[in-house]
């Protein structure tokens, strides 16, 4: 974990590990869900096991008929706790028409799902630029917990060299900041992209694009994702940044395939 200026965020400790649910037993070749939670004052609804944790990790599920045929379906993911367990589900939804004519440049809409199948954060990117030469349209990712309740935005940085993200809460007043790498082929090792304080002085946290083998990386463009913040991280500030890891993977990962092959290439 990287260090925390004390005046930035205040507190701290050690994750507070879930417990399998009694009762429930495990279910052959899944991941167990983790343990609900109350959900306190303030909370968005389904947002409470983001509470006592510091860390998380976003898998994206294997898709065969893609990794075959090259026609882009709708990705999946499993968000999970430091013990492996489940925490979330979340899914893709577009139509395969803008899947597969605008690629990793398509607006989308991602349900991030509980343990009841209930909807409790939803991300919906629009249809926007990426250039620098138009500033006022940049990429952005609005975070709702639940639909229709605003909690924060993902906006991207204009920088010439580096990607940069704002991390916003819902009056759009900038929380914290996400400077990544100016190469993201990660070359048999992972990517990391930094998440610091506002004033860009301190870390915070980190996103970290990790390597999944050759083989994977090569046929698929399946990615993994681990995720630090500060535990006392207010838990929208926390939804909001999960929101940021779906939008690094889509600017990024997702059309990765040419890449990892130069990838492969040199790592042999």
């Amino acid at each position: 974990m990287t260090s925390v200026h004390p005046g930035v965020y205040p507190g701290g400790g050690h994750p507070i590990a879930a417990q399998p649910v009694a009762g429930v037993p495990p279910q052959s070749g899944a991941v167990g869900w983790s343990q609900i939670s109350q959900v306190p004052v303030g909370c968005p609804p389904g947002l409470e096991g983001l509470l006592n944790i510091d860390q998380l990790l976003v898998k994206q599920k294997v898709e065969v008929f893609e990794a075959i045929t090259g026609y882009e379906t709708n990705n999946k993911y499993e968000i999970l706790n430091t013990l492996g367990q489940r925490l979330f589900m979340a899914v893709e939804d577009t139509c395969c028409c803008t899947r597969n004519c605008c690629g990793n440049t398509r607006p989308f809409d991602i349900k991030i799902l509980d343990r009841n199948n209930r909807e409790v954060i939803h991300l919906s990117r629009p249809l926007r630029c990426s250039s620098c030469f138009f500033p006022c349209c940049l990429q952005k990712v609005e975070v709702q917990a639940p639909l229709g309740n605003t909690i924060g935005y993902v906006r991207q940085g204009c920088h010439p060299c580096l990607p940069k993200y704002k991390l916003m809460d819902e009056n759009d007043e900038t929380i914290l900041r996400i400077e990544g790498p100016c190469c993201q082929w990660n070359i048999c090792g992972d990517v990391e992209f930094d998440v610091k304080s506002k004033d860009e002085r301190f870390d915070v946290g980190r996103i970290s694009k990790q390597w999944s083998g050759l083989v994977k990386e090569l046929f698929t463009d399946t990615d993994n994702f681990g995720v630090t913040f500060p535990m006392d991280l207010d838990v929208k500030m926390k939804a909001v940044m999960l929101g940021a890891v779906f939008f690094i993977d889509f600017m990024y990962f997702e059309n990765n395939k040419d890449s990892v092959r130069r990838e492969a290439w040199f790592c042999r």
